[in-house]
């Protein structure tokens, strides 16, 4: 679990009774009534031992004055995905990096090639200032695992002037619930940090 002035962000398992219980204590600290949770099923216990930190930044850009709380994008619901990023005037960018990117991805989109979250902004000005070149004002749709690090990124974009930059709500993980396989546009597997290691349509264990 991972906690800083932005929120609260993390992974953790065990069975439902003890879910339940630590979301509902989560659900009673001030602002986190309505937070979204998202749950999937393991055959064995997916970590070894549980782990709190306390950290400046969910997910770590290093840039000042990027509030994902009030200047994220605009959430696309996993049912109006599909129509988003087959519109030829979106550039579809997953904001995961480089060896996240090769377990799976969307159709079509653009991939950074990231080594890390902190590389993502200098990734974006390069080419932002390749767009502006060529006179293009495109909307932008953004996505990564669970939708925390998009909200960032697509704060980020929105702080150098585009307007029409939407994002996943839920990220891969709740495409993946909610979408069949017969109409999905993902391709591969949804990395997820655990033992599990990838998930695929259902938010089954992908095969290894």
């Amino acid at each position: 679990l991972l906690l800083s002035g932005e929120g609260v962000n993390g992974t953790i398992a065990g069975d439902r009774n003890a879910l339940d219980a630590i979301v509902a204590h989560i659900r009673n600290w001030d602002g986190f009534a309505t937070m979204e949770v998202k749950f999937s099923h393991a055959p064995a216990m997916p970590f070894g031992r549980l782990k709190v930190k306390v950290k400046r930044e969910i997910v770590t850009m290093g840039v000042e004055g990027i509030d994902p709380r009030s200047d994220a994008g605009h959430y696309v619901e996993a049912k109006d995905w599909n129509a988003l990023i087959s519109d030829p005037d979106a550039i579809v960018i997953a904001t995961r990096n480089d060896f996240e990117v090769q377990a799976g991805t969307f159709e079509t989109a653009v991939t950074p090639h990231t080594l890390s979250f902190r590389q993502f902004p200098a990734w974006f000005d390069a080419e932002a200032e390749k767009l502006r070149a060529e006179g293009r004002t495109p909307k932008f749709a953004m996505f990564c695992t669970g939708g925390i690090r998009c909200e960032k990124a697509t704060a980020y974009v929105r702080s150098k002037g585009y307007d029409e930059v939407y994002h996943l709500k839920g990220g891969i993980l709740k495409y993946l619930e909610e979408i069949p396989a017969d109409q999905s546009k993902w391709r591969g597997s949804c990395f997820v940090f655990d033992e599990r290691e990838g998930l695929v349509e259902g938010l089954e264990i992908a095969p290894k």
